[in-house]
């Protein structure tokens, strides 16, 4: 995958934080919540694997690029799994996880993601038809609406856990201004066949709080070949529910470690 030529951009301008030791597993992030606050819940995994958190193109200290978008950022991920790495995504960070694990299989000793923004791919259910209307037409009138107002909107449409305060600290500020901006997630073509073909494990969790994406999830491991797990809880903001979260990922990514005959400390 090729950095496309109007992102200003690279994988090496991105802000990365890295912690513990064991086999690599790179984590991407979704909108609005850094990776230091998306990923806070899974630091006690850096006892048997080397977390490494990149924060997205205007989160931390990464550069932005002119508005998120899955099409130019998943090429500045794809260099991050080096020569091998369990891959994890969450959110929007789920369908980037998905477009790099499509585009670098042979780097990828597992995928994990946790609810993809990735509507599309079941549109005709009536239950995500309606959250894509609902989503285009907050986008549609995003511009007429203040920093906390579009993120009041936007949380309750994804059912996410996370609080709202009535004044935004900067940083929570800076996050719904970027979403405010992203190319919806909705619009991604995700490369299903593709990834079914491939040969690494992959698992798509959601949180048992919505029917349109439990179908979106149900939709992808089923083109994908992948496992189903449900992590219930806090909603969409699956990672913060900590521990069994952790659970879920830890076990998943010990039995791909064991089907590379290796184990999480080697």
């Amino acid at each position: 995958m090729t950095r496309p030529e109007n992102s200003a951009v690279t994988a090496a301008d991105l802000d990365v934080s890295e912690i513990g030791a064991g086999p690599s597993v790179l984590l991407i992030h979704g909108s609005v919540v850094d990776a230091t606050r998306t990923w806070r819940h899974q630091l006690a995994l850096g006892e048997q694997w080397t977390l490494r958190m990149p924060n997205r193109p205007g989160f931390g200290a990464s550069p932005p690029l002119e508005r998120g978008d899955f099409e130019l950022e998943a090429p500045l991920f794809a260099p991050l799994l080096g020569d091998g790495s369990h891959l994890v995504g969450h959110s929007y960070g789920a369908v980037i996880a998905l477009l790099v694990a499509a585009a670098r299989p042979q780097a990828v000793w597992s995928l994990t993601v946790s609810e993809p923004g990735a509507l599309g791919v079941a549109r005709g259910d009536p239950v995500v038809d309606t959250l894509i209307a609902e989503g285009e037409e907050l986008y549609r009138r995003g511009h007429q609406l203040d920093p906390h107002e579009f993120l009041l909107s936007f949380r309750a449409g994804l059912h996410s856990a996370h609080e709202t305060p009535e004044q935004l600290p900067d940083w929570l500020e800076r996050g719904a201004r970027l979403v405010m901006a992203e190319r919806p997630p909705w619009e991604v073509e995700l490369p299903l066949d593709a990834l079914a073909a491939t040969s690494f494990p992959k698992l798509v969790i959601s949180g048992g709080h919505s029917s349109a994406f439990d179908t979106v999830c149900d939709t992808i491991a089923e083109r994908t070949g992948a496992q189903r797990s449900v992590v219930a809880g806090r909603a969409h903001t699956i990672p913060s529910t900590g521990e069994p979260y952790n659970r879920c990922v830890h076990g998943f990514l010990s039995a791909a470690q064991a089907a590379r005959g290796l184990g999480p400390a080697e």
